[in-house]
């Protein structure tokens, strides 16, 4: 626990309502809340969907390094906020970062071991119905498609890739991942003593002799 998952898709792929699933699904797994300079919509509550900032308020975290990643995308600034992943590090709980392709690579700067998962729409033309299914105007849908064209060819450097086709699916597989993550050796060999195990197995695993010998 601990850890850190990347969730990245172009806009419209419909990662906000796959994150909001697999969040229902998993437990220890907290999503960092990212900060924006935009509206809110229709519905939104701050701290919950967005932490809503001025445009002032978030050039000022941006100079006191308070951000892990941030990027300027239509005209807004979009960031994660350090003190957020840094928290649940310290209470061992693992965080969702549902962030886009320039946050995705800065982040993996930082956290090298953070597992990252790229959402892809099944098609261009399935994209921009979903786009204008969610309110934006043809000439929007269009800007975000040129964007997306740019975007998805970045998942070849992504950890993991998941077809959006069905959100039940891309759920299951997400939730898959993140659960297959956790049992990773180097993560289980370091936290030994956090797993409900008796001390015999424990110094077996500590220091007991493998019987087969590795070439």
């Amino acid at each position: 626990m601990g850890g850190i998952f990347i969730l990245s898709a172009p806009s419209g792929t419909g990662k906000s309502t796959v994150a909001g699933k697999l969040l229902q699904q998993v437990e220890g797994l907290r999503r960092v809340v990212t900060a924006t300079t935009r509206e809110p919509r229709p519905g939104e509550r701050d701290g919950v969907d967005y932490i809503f900032m001025s445009r002032e308020e978030f050039e000022r975290g941006i100079k006191e390094g308070r951000f892990l990643e941030y990027a300027e995308v239509y005209g807004n600034y979009y960031g994660t906020l350090r003190d957020q992943v840094e928290r649940n590090i310290k209470e061992n709980v693992d965080s969702l970062l549902v962030i886009d392709v320039q946050g995705a690579f800065r982040v993996k700067e930082v956290f090298p071991e953070a597992v990252s998962v790229f959402l892809l729409p099944p098609s261009l033309e399935e994209l921009k119905r979903r786009m204008i299914a969610r309110g934006y105007r043809d000439s929007n849908a269009e800007v975000r498609l040129e964007m997306a064209k740019k975007e998805i060819p970045c998942a070849r450097f992504f950890d993991y890739v998941i077809i959006n086709d069905f959100v039940d699916k891309a759920v299951d597989q997400l939730r898959s991942i993140i659960l297959a993550s956790r049992c990773e050796r180097g993560k289980v060999f370091r936290n030994l003593k956090s797993f409900m195990i008796g001390d015999d197995i424990l110094s077996l695993l500590e220091g007991g002799e493998c019987y087969v010998k590795k070439a």
